[in-house]
């Protein structure tokens, strides 16, 4: 039974291009390793509405739902009460992720309501912990809600990973090749001949057939017949200066005034 997951990607810089997504294929990769088939990823913008029936489609379809984006201090990241909605839950502050802000920010005048807005989660939800930035994701029913932020989405799965209930591990199949199949499940093809030690015991018996067949063949076969010396680039040259010499230039100095022809050839030749 394959386990199947859903990516949501929120954000409308993700859509007008500002922004490169970089968390699909890390996502899919890893889910990859623990049994769970990515099998469907969307993008989405920040509007609450959308979202809510994005969440409320997918999360009946598929066993895992995660989104990425949108849980952060910024007047747009909504995906907090967005989430809150479509579960029907209230939009509380949770009280450990609140102290862990205020830990990080003690001393400082950074924290405000913005930032402590990172704290709200639905209502029952269970924290993700943010080993990076510290705020957290949050994780509703099968919905794992991350940031968008690449290294703090990486972190975050690292500690959902361990949490999911895949099948086995899925085979990564390389484009439906059918050799790349068979050279995953079984290794290449080699010839018999090729394997360790399988020359070393039919190479005597080889040659005892051949001495039979063509008792006037050396036993070492071609190889022990003196090799002729090649004709190298420089004989070629030399042949062919020979030839200019004795054929081509007596006729090139038979006519008058053409003495330096015969040099000027021979470099062109």
């Amino acid at each position: 039974m394959t386990v199947t997951a859903c990516l949501v990607i929120i954000g409308n810089e993700i859509l007008s291009g500002r922004t490169q997504d970089r968390n699909l294929a890390h996502i899919a990769a890893e889910l990859n390793e623990v049994g769970v088939r990515l099998v469907e990823a969307r993008v989405i913008p920040d509007i609450e509405d959308t979202i809510v029936a994005t969440v409320n489609e997918v999360r009946g379809k598929f066993d895992y739902v995660f989104t990425t984006g949108g849980i952060g201090p910024t007047h747009d990241d909504i995906t907090a009460a967005a989430i809150a909605k479509a579960f029907g839950v209230k939009l509380v502050r949770d009280k450990a992720a609140e102290k862990l802000l205020t830990d990080l920010y003690r001393g400082t005048d950074k924290l405000n309501e913005a930032r402590l807005k990172m704290a709200d989660v639905p209502e029952g939800s269970e924290l993700i912990p943010n080993p990076v930035s510290t705020a957290p994701g949050f994780r509703v029913g099968n919905v794992y809600v991350m940031a968008g932020v690449p290294a703090i989405m990486q972190a975050m799965l690292k500690a959902v990973l361990p949490t999911l209930k895949g099948a086995r591990k899925l085979p990564v199949r390389a484009g439906g090749d059918r050799r790349a199949r068979r050279h995953a499940r079984r290794g290449p093809k080699r010839h018999p001949a090729a394997l360790p030690g399988r020359r070393d015991r039919l190479l005597p018996a080889f040659r005892a057939r051949r001495a039979l067949d063509h008792p006037r063949l050396p036993l070492g076969g071609c190889r022990a017949q003196p090799r002729r010396a090649r004709r190298g680039r420089s004989a070629h040259r030399h042949a062919r200066r020979a030839h200019f010499t004795r054929r081509v230039a007596p006729l090139c100095n038979s006519f008058a005034g053409c003495y330096s022809l015969p040099v000027l050839a021979w470099r062109n030749w």
